[in-house]
């Protein structure tokens, strides 16, 4: 079935009973309402969903392309409007913080986005309900969805009703850190270096990894720190190498 809206088009997967009353449940916890929920429910379709199912429909990532759009331009008007004593460069941080893959997927978990997502047996299998890159993307492509569905208003509505929580933490200092930028900028105006990150192991099946990551600073190390991605045990190499300089 083809959706059309203005000079959209989409193939969303079918909605049958029981995935309607699914997402009108979403629907009730996120405090929106979709005119159609066929767009809603293809911003859960990812792609490994789409590429295993007979059915020949789109998968969620042009509805995230456009609600990375969408998210952006929201935030940078409210703190241009709401914070005007502020710096672009101040603003930039801000932004930087609460459009991350760490706090949209925040919001996903605490939507509970991650109980409605469609994904193939595979990328279930190896916990992809619960990666934070799939959260985060399904997270803008539900705006994206809300933007083409409900138009501008509403989605800047729902948006800010998200987002300024995490501004006033970013705001406040109370938010998650980015260690590995705050480490790197650190050492760069201490000891006028990059850090340097070293896999030091890794362990576990394909789908279900453990990685051992260093960072090693003017010939110190630190660490190691350990994640289910490189990313991740980088940032926790990161935040033992930061808490520790900042006491020296």
């Amino acid at each position: 079935m083809n959706l059309k809206k203005g000079l959209y088009t989409f193939r969303p997967p079918t909605i049958n009973g029981e995935r309607k009353k699914e997402l009108q449940l979403f629907e009730k916890n996120a405090g929106i309402r979709f005119r159609k929920l066929d767009f809603l429910n293809l911003a859960f379709s990812h792609r490994s969903f789409a590429n295993e199912s007979r059915e020949n429909f789109d998968n969620n990532e042009k509805l995230e392309f456009l609600g990375d759009s969408v998210l952006g331009l929201v935030v940078s008007e409210y703190l241009y409007k709401s914070l005007p004593d502020k710096h672009e460069g101040d603003l930039a941080r801000i932004k930087s913080f609460v459009v991350s893959e760490d706090t949209l997927a925040d919001i996903a978990r605490r939507l509970k986005i991650d109980n409605f997502i469609l994904i193939g047996k595979g990328e279930e299998y190896s916990g992809g309900r619960k990666k934070k890159a799939i959260l985060a993307d399904c997270m803008e492509a539900v705006i994206g969805a809300y933007f083409i569905d409900s138009g501008f208003q509403n989605a800047r509505k729902f948006i800010l009703k998200e987002i300024v929580p995490e501004i006033n933490l970013v705001i406040e200092n109370k938010h998650k850190k980015d260690y590995k930028t705050l480490l790197q900028e650190f050492s760069q105006k201490k000891f006028k270096l990059y850090p340097k990150y070293i896999l030091t192991k890794k362990s576990g099946p394909d789908h279900d990894r453990t990685f051992w990551i260093e960072v090693v600073i003017h010939d110190k190390h630190y660490g190691p720190g350990s994640g289910k991605n490189k990313k991740e045990a980088e940032q926790k190499a990161a935040s033992i190498a930061y808490n520790d300089l900042i006491k020296e």
